[in-house]
């Protein structure tokens, strides 16, 4: 079933509720528990106050029309979080999964020279993120400058004991890749 395309308030909605559950709960004065759950009645209080608007049926549509499926509730639709992409600490209870044989990391070609020397940092993330296609790395690319796709040898690093996470909406996730996993570059 194809979705909906989101309108641009609603895209600047999913922005903003992006900041909060990923990166700044505090910027409307909420918190997150361990496993980066917010309570969805102090979610939406919160971003009325910001001067927005949004209620259940609007923060409903932009989770669920959301392109990368960023967020997720839980069953009775009392508490959200992001699925991935966090800055700040939570656990968000991840799988551990046996990735496919090849992985892609999406970056910008100015960051290159720093990646093929010391591999691929998480920097201000839990994980560095990692996708199926390359499509989706060279999305993630462009929005760091002129795009360059890396291909990880995924299969290798997790036969040498480098673990892998699979995100709720299908992104791949490690700690850390070494660059000798790094097996192809494309810009």
């Amino acid at each position: 079933m194809k979705q909906k395309q989101q309108s641009n308030g609603d895209i600047k909605l999913g922005k903003f509720i992006s900041l909060i559950l990923r990166h700044q709960p505090s910027v409307i004065g909420i918190s997150l528990d361990e496993n980066g759950w917010a309570d969805v009645s102090e979610l939406i209080a919160g971003i009325n106050r910001s001067g927005r608007q949004i209620d259940l049926s609007i923060l409903e549509r932009i989770v669920a029309q959301n392109d990368k499926q960023r967020y997720c509730f839980n069953q009775d639709h009392t508490k959200i979080r992001a699925n991935q992409g966090h800055s700040i600490s939570v656990d968000i209870q991840l799988q551990q999964k046996k990735p496919p044989a090849l992985l892609y990391h999406g970056t910008a070609t100015a960051f290159l020279k720093s990646i093929t020397k010391d591999g691929i940092k998480k920097q201000s993330r839990q994980h560095v993120h990692l996708s199926k296609d390359k499509r989706t790395a060279v999305d993630v690319g462009i929005r760091h400058g002129i795009p360059a796709v890396l291909t990880i040898d995924a299969e290798k690093m997790s036969q040498d004991g480098y673990l892998f996470y699979l995100s709720q909406n299908g992104i791949w996730l490690c700690d850390y890749i070494p660059p000798n996993y790094i097996i192809k570059i494309e810009h």
